[in-house]
């Protein structure tokens, strides 16, 4: 057989909430996604539109280490929640957040302005099913 597979180096997904999901380096190829209620722990950088670094979990003194939230309770931005359920488990994505669906008309001050979308690099460490009692 002659022919060649094309492999594409990054895909590109948008979510209902327009989200959008340009993955850098492929997960684990099993088909499991994180599910509401799932702990997740994930390694970050959040960027303006213009580059500016404003927080970042590898890089800041406070925290370097990757954070852990549950998905889909609102522990995090709409957004974040949005991506990380269309992420397999060490996938790398750059994520590019509209305001809705981060920090919305008044931004968080003094950090990101007002109506800012936000271009994070997430990395989808690991997670795991919480047991429900």
């Amino acid at each position: 057989n002659n022919r060649r597979t094309t492999v594409r180096t990054t895909t590109r997904l948008k979510t209902a909430a327009g989200v959008l999901i340009r993955t850098l380096r492929k997960g684990e190829q099993d088909g499991s996604y994180p599910q509401k209620g799932d702990c997740c722990t994930v390694h970050y950088d959040g960027y303006l539109e213009d580059g500016t670094l404003f927080e970042s979990s590898r890089r800041s003194q406070q925290r370097n280490q990757p954070i852990q939230f549950i998905l889909g309770m609102g522990h995090v931005i709409e957004g974040w929640d949005a991506a990380i359920a269309k992420m397999t488990k060490h996938q790398i994505a750059e994520v590019t957040i509209p305001h809705l669906f981060a920090y919305g008309e008044q931004g968080y001050p003094p950090k990101i302005p007002p109506r800012s979308t936000l271009i994070f690099k997430l990395e989808l460490v690991d997670f795991t099913s919480v047991s429900k009692y």
